[in-house]
């Protein structure tokens, strides 16, 4: 019988999201520990589609290690359940796993629905009598808060805050990815408080744990110069002849900022401008590139796979990531920019929003949020102006800096949080 079990319940692949690279990591990680059975729970694939996310081509996923187990639950019910039906096929299926007594940890990588669906699932199981044994981490990003916890606050609709609230502090374990998202939770919990006359904000500050996003720092080590070379061939690219932006195309990645930036700076007469990804801005994006009359010097990829993506991110003269506040969307770490500094080469252009600054520490070139003269600034200095011992010198650094989020070692501190809580346990029950 099998006797440690990982399952992580996220929005997989082929969504365009460092949390469902994250999944993959941890299942790997996992299996590196000894786990006998890694499940990551997620969501079918039409349903993805019907939803409008940003989605990677189906035909460039990589496959997943043998040993990690991908499941699709199927909706229950028909057409009188309007809403809830995948939610229904997702927390079932989780019971399911939860009641064969086999010792689980279940690790939910975003709160809504994913924690509610989990926590459902426990109360449920247990409820059967039958044998749970079950360890429950519940990872929250800062789209949790931004988009459900203090939209609900600020109609003041508290219900839907509390239901949110209580689920993630219903986990044994409340991680967050970075301490700039504990702190946006802690606020957003406090508002909450103020409305209800709650005491969600000092609870949240004594049980959230920071966990970093984990990155698989191997695949962008020691990456083969010949085969970065032949990519960007077939891209018709060059090595260092081209700035990078790689990420979702939306408004709070702020790459309208970049366009403007790149098309009045001395940079774009010595490289092209390179927008990798999807998502709901991309004709808006598109329309914008074109009305600067700069033509093929800003093109669009929107079929970059995983493999493809250290390449690109290996062979830039710089990597941009400008990113900016929105009421919808905050960036909580900034997975894009650790892989670029593993990978080496020009440096990351990035802003002092959310987690940024944890993700690249001293590491980066920094400019305001939103402040485009700033980020021409510095995309100039970064393709035009830095000597080859200074790009050299900050690579290095840059990547000293990003191995410390290496999967291992993420997954190793979550494990650890786990085995401290059980050993505790057994003492008091002693």
């Amino acid at each position: 019988m099998t006797q440690r079990r990982l399952v992580i319940v996220v929005r997989a692949d082929p969504v365009i999201c460092g949390h469902s690279g994250e999944a993959r990591n941890l299942a790997e990680a996992a299996l590196d520990r000894g786990y006998d059975e890694v499940r990551i729970l997620t969501w079918p694939i039409q349903r993805l589609q019907e939803c409008g996310l940003p989605l990677k081509p189906l035909d460039s996923i990589l496959p997943y290690r043998a040993g990690i187990i991908v499941e699709r639950p199927d909706p229950i019910g028909d057409y009188k359940v309007p809403d809830g039906r995948y939610l229904t096929g997702l927390t079932g299926r989780l019971v399911e796993l939860f009641t064969d007594g086999v010792a689980t940890l279940a690790l939910s990588l975003y709160l809504s629905p994913h924690t509610v669906a989990v926590s459902d699932a426990v109360r449920v199981a247990r409820d059967t009598g039958l044998p749970v044994n079950v360890i429950t981490a519940a990872e929250a990003v800062g789209s949790d808060i931004t988009n459900v916890v203090r939209n609900a606050a600020a109609q003041g609709r508290f219900g839907a805050a509390a239901h949110l609230l209580t689920t993630y502090l219903s986990s044994d374990h409340c991680l967050a990815v970075s301490a700039y998202t504990r702190d946006l939770i802690v606020a957003a919990a406090a508002e909450v408080d103020h409305g209800l006359g709650t005491d969600y904000a000092r609870r949240c500050g004594e049980r959230i744990e920071i966990s970093y996003p984990a990155i698989d720092t191997a695949a962008f080590l020691d990456l083969a110069s010949e085969e970065t070379h032949r990519r960007l061939a077939g891209r018709g690219l060059a090595p260092e002849g081209y700035l990078l932006f790689l990420s979702r195309l939306q408004a709070a990645k702020g790459v309208d900022d970049l366009i403007d930036a790149y098309a009045g700076s001395r940079a774009k007469d010595r490289v092209v401008l390179v927008i990798a990804g999807r998502g709901p801005a991309a004709a808006e994006l598109r329309a914008r590139a074109a009305a600067t009359g700069l033509g093929e010097r800003i093109r669009f990829l929107d079929d970059v796979d995983d493999a493809e993506k250290a390449h690109l991110m290996a062979g830039c003269a710089a990597y941009a990531l400008p990113s900016k506040p929105t009421t919808e969307f905050v960036e909580t770490f900034g997975i894009a920019p650790v892989e670029k500094m593993l990978t080496g080469g020009g440096p990351v252009i990035t802003t002092d929003t959310g987690g940024i600054p944890e993700a690249v520490g001293s590491c980066g070139l920094i400019h305001a949020p939103g402040d485009v003269a700033a980020l021409r600034t510095l995309i100039d200095h970064a393709v035009c102006d830095l000597s080859p011992e200074e790009r050299t010198q900050l690579a290095l650094r840059a990547r000293t800096h990003a191995l410390q989020f290496d999967r291992a070692a993420i997954f190793g501190r979550i494990q650890d949080l786990v085995d401290a809580a059980a050993a505790e346990r057994e003492a008091l029950a002693g």
